[in-house]
C-alpha cells in the first residue's frame, strides 16, 4: 500500500436541478498497485522519494480545467526516485532515476505520490552529484532552464565566456527564472533579471543577477523594434513582455521562449526578425528528446551551485502540496518547492 494525493471530481449539489461539476484533492492513504494503471511492457514501476510543485500543477491541485485529462488522477509532473520493478532491459531496481514531462500529471498518473508506473522511455538516470532531493528541486522548472541555456548556446547568443551584452531573465523570482540566472551567472554572463516583485532584489542579486529590473514597462504593448539591450534572452512570460524583448535583442540575439506567464499571444512583426537577423527558440520540456533531457541533467550536474539551488527551495511533505498551489499561481513563490512524498 502507498499514499498519493489524488483529484478526483465531485459534484457540488448547487441547486437541485443543475449539479456543478468541481474538483477535490486527497490524501488517500492506503492506494495499491493497481492505482497506478494496467502493467505493459516497457514498464518501470518507480518507488518515489520527492516530486516538486511546479505552475502546471498549481493549476491541478487548484482544480483549474484543462490540466487533470483523466478522472481520477494522481498530480504531479516530476519524479525522483529508484526503480522498484521494470520489463525494459535498460532500467534495474536499485536505478536512481527522474521523470519529467511526457503527459505524467495530466493524462498519466504522476509524482505526487510514494510509487509511481511510467513507461521505460520516459526515464533519465539520475546523475550522481545531484542528490533526490536536489533533483526535484531542479524539476521541470530547472531543466527548463537548463534547455534555454543549451538553446542559447546552440544559436551562439551565449557560448562561453563573458557575453559581449547582457542576457535577460524574465519572470525572475519563479523556478524557471531563478535557476535560469544561477546558470547563466556561473557560465560568466552578465544577467539582468525582470521581476514584478522589487522586493526579491536581493534573493535575484544573491544567485547571480548584475542588475534587476521592474517588469512592468516590458509587459506593456511597444514598437516592433525598439533601442539594442539583450544578447540573449530567458523568457517565460510570453504576450506583450516576448515582442518586446524581441523588440530590443541586439542584431543576432536570441531569446529562449519557455512560458506563456503572461500570455500566450504574441503581438509582434518581423522586423526584428529581417532587420536584425534575431532567432526565437522554442522550448518544450514535455517532449525533450531523451538524449537532449540527460544533457540537460548532465550539464546542471556541472554548472548549477548546488548551494544556490539549496538557497531557492522550500521543501515540504506530501500532505501540504495543495497549500503551495494558489500560492504558486499568485506568483508568490519564491524559487522551487520541492515534495518529500514519504513525509
Amino acid at each position: 500500500m502507498f499514499r498519493a494525493l489524488r483529484i478526483s471530481s465531485a459534484s457540488d449539489p448547487g441547486e437541485a436541478d443543475s449539479p456543478k461539476p468541481r474538483s477535490r484533492v486527497d490524501l488517500v492513504e492506503d492506494l495499491d498497485d493497481d492505482a497506478l494503471g494496467e502493467e505493459s511492457a516497457g514498464d518501470v514501476t518507480v518507488d518515489v522519494e520527492y516530486s516538486s510543485i511546479n505552475f502546471k500543477d498549481g493549476l491541478a491541485l487548484a482544480g483549474r480545467p484543462g490540466i487533470a485529462k483523466i478522472d481520477p488522477l494522481i498530480p504531479g509532473i516530476d519524479l525522483v526516485g529508484t526503480v522498484a520493478t521494470s520489463t525494459d532491459p535498460r532500467w534495474k531496481a536499485g536505478d536512481a532515476v527522474i521523470v519529467n514531462g511526457f503527459g505524467m500529471g495530466e493524462g498519466h498518473n504522476g509524482g505526487l505520490s510514494e510509487r509511481a508506473r511510467v513507461s521505460a522511455d520516459w526515464l533519465v538516470a539520475r546523475p550522481e552529484a545531484i542528490s533526490a532531493e536536489r533533483a526535484a528541486a531542479i524539476g521541470t522548472a530547472g531543466y527548463t532552464a537548463m534547455l534555454c541555456v543549451l538553446a542559447l548556446e546552440r544559436a551562439h547568443a551565449t557560448g562561453s565566456g563573458t557575453l559581449d551584452g547582457d542576457v535577460l531573465v524574465t519572470g525572475a523570482a519563479g523556478g524557471v527564472g531563478s535557476v535560469a540566472i544561477a546558470l547563466l551567472s556561473r557560465l560568466g554572463h552578465r544577467v539582468v533579471a525582470s521581476t514584478g516583485r522589487m522586493t526579491e532584489a536581493d534573493y535575484l542579486r544573491a544567485l547571480g543577477a548584475a542588475d534587476v529590473i521592474d517588469r512592468t514597462p516590458l509587459g506593456e504593448p511597444g514598437k516592433p523594434l525598439q533601442r539594442q539591450r539583450w544578447s540573449g534572452a530567458v523568457d517565460s512570460a510570453g504576450g506583450p513582455t516576448l515582442a518586446n524583448v524581441l523588440a530590443q535583442l541586439n542584431y543576432g540575439g536570441t531569446v529562449a521562449a519557455c512560458g506563456l506567464a503572461q500570455s500566450s499571444n504574441l503581438p509582434t512583426t518581423v522586423l526584428p526578425f529581417i532587420l536584425r537577423g534575431v532567432t526565437l527558440a522554442g522550448i518544450d520540456s514535455v517532449y525533450a528528446p531523451l538524449e537532449l533531457r540527460q544533457t540537460a541533467w548532465n550539464r546542471l550536474a556541472t554548472d548549477l551551485d548546488l548551494d544556490l539551488l539549496d538557497s531557492m527551495t522550500t521543501t515540504v511533505p506530501l500532505a501540504d502540496a495543495p497549500a503551495q498551489a494558489e500560492r504558486i499561481l499568485a506568483g508568490q513563490v519564491r524559487g522551487r518547492i520541492a515534495v518529500d512524498v514519504r513525509a
